[in-house]
């Protein structure tokens, strides 16, 4: 099986998403817990985190 790169992925983990983004996972998992939180899907217990959606929160931010 063919390791799919992260940038090419639409879902990342909260690893996956940390290496991406360069923030850390215990800010992602804070960010992630408010409901209104547009860039999260749960798979059960599993929190995944869409790419697009991150990059474009990211870019309106100036500050986390």
């Amino acid at each position: 099986m063919k390791e799919v790169p992260i940038w090419e992925k639409s879902n990342l983990t909260l690893e996956e998403a940390a290496a991406y983004s360069g923030i850390g996972i215990n800010k992602l998992r804070e960010i992630t817990n408010h409901r209104n939180c547009r860039f999260v899907l749960f798979v059960g217990t599993k929190r995944l985190i869409k790419r697009r959606l991150l990059d474009e929160y990211l870019e309106q931010c100036s500050t986390l």
